[in-house]
């Protein structure tokens, strides 16, 4: 029997909002966003292995749209990069904004990569 779509994205979405949380929980991020920027990669480099390997619809929806959906955070990573800037780190908040973007189309180049060597 086939799971309809809109239930693989839930359920994977459920997973990735939980693992979130849990991050959020056990990486410190007192005075620096760690646990994002950490979200953020990982979930990049999910996200890219999801889709440069060959796998079935149903995964993609499971794993891509759903748990990396839930999983990752850009309005987080926004707001926190205002609130660096407002708390008189312009510059924490420029090397976050900019390492967070950097760090994470790494990320995609290195599962592209894996991807393309393994595959």
């Amino acid at each position: 029997m086939r799971i309809p779509p809109a239930q693989l994205v839930g359920a994977g979405g459920a997973i990735g909002a939980v693992l979130r949380y849990l991050v959020g929980q056990y990486v410190p991020s007192e005075r620096f966003p760690f646990a994002t920027l950490l979200i953020n990669v990982v979930g990049s480099f999910a996200l890219g292995l999801v889709m440069f390997v060959p796998v079935p619809t149903d995964t993609a929806l499971f794993v891509g749209v759903g748990a990396c959906g839930a999983f990752t955070t850009y309005s987080s990573f926004s707001v926190e990069t205002v609130r660096l800037w407002e708390s008189g780190s312009p510059i924490r908040a420029g090397l976050y904004a900019a390492g967070t973007f950097l760090s994470c189309a790494l990320a995609v180049g290195v599962a592209w990569a894996l991807a393309a060597v393994i595959w």
